[in-house]
């Protein structure tokens, strides 16, 4: 019997790699650039989100939005400046899982607040951007996470119905933005509650059948 079309949506940063410095550090430079300072704990709480979402917050909601896009423009060319110069590293058990759910069968996207050209150079830094099915970012959704746009799209570029998709994500409003999807989740803990079908330190905690439960539990129930 064939098995019926599975998906596993990844969000980016802070799943399948760390890049919460990189990113700390390019706002924190831009936005001093500007005269305007923010501290760390600002930072941390809008992480994974959309520019246009969190500058407004930090500049002032009458910003002009010819502003609000110039420095966030300016925060990603410094950002991906900075992936090019220092690197990244995938996160225990990042790369693995995706060539495992590859070799298994799983459609595979990536459902990202990031601009499609951060997605492309953090990919080909790590080296998996020839193994995924699909890319979703900031420009392909009008609205951010919360908002389960990024992953209904993911999810229909892979052609995969939401309750056969699975999510990654680190951030509460991606996990948010996953269970309003209608999509299983499994969090990836930041040091920060998350309200996912199953929540683990690291993706090497997970166990070998952890994605097939979530979306076929009758069939690993009659294997068992």
């Amino acid at each position: 019997m064939t098995t019926p079309l599975r998906a596993v949506l990844w969000d980016l940063d802070g799943t399948l790699v760390d890049s919460a410095d990189l990113h700390w550090r390019s706002w924190r430079d831009t936005l001093a650039a500007e005269g305007h300072h923010i501290t760390h704990q600002q930072f941390l709480e809008t992480f994974g989100q959309k520019n246009d979402r969190i500058l407004p917050g930090w500049l002032g909601e009458e910003t002009p939005i010819a502003r609000i896009r110039r420095v966030g423009d300016a925060k990603e060319a410094e950002y991906r400046r900075l992936v090019e110069v220092h690197g990244l590293t995938p996160l225990p058990g990042a790369a693995a899982w995706i060539r495992r759910l590859h070799a298994a069968g799983w459609k595979q996207a990536i459902a990202s607040s990031a601009p499609k050209a951060n997605v492309a150079v953090m990919l080909r830094v790590l080296g998996v951007d020839t193994t995924l099915d699909a890319i979703v970012a900031a420009e392909d959704v009008s609205l951010g996470k919360p908002d389960p746009q990024v992953f209904l799209a993911a999810a229909a570029a892979v052609a995969a119905p939401p309750d056969r998709c699975v999510v990654v994500e680190d951030a509460a409003a991606g996990v948010e933005a996953a269970r309003r999807a209608g999509m299983k989740v499994i969090g990836v803990n930041r040091g920060m509650s998350l309200a996912a079908d199953v929540v683990v330190a690291s993706l090497e905690d997970l166990s070998p059948d952890a994605f097939d439960r979530l979306v076929d539990p009758q069939q690993i129930g009659a294997r068992s």
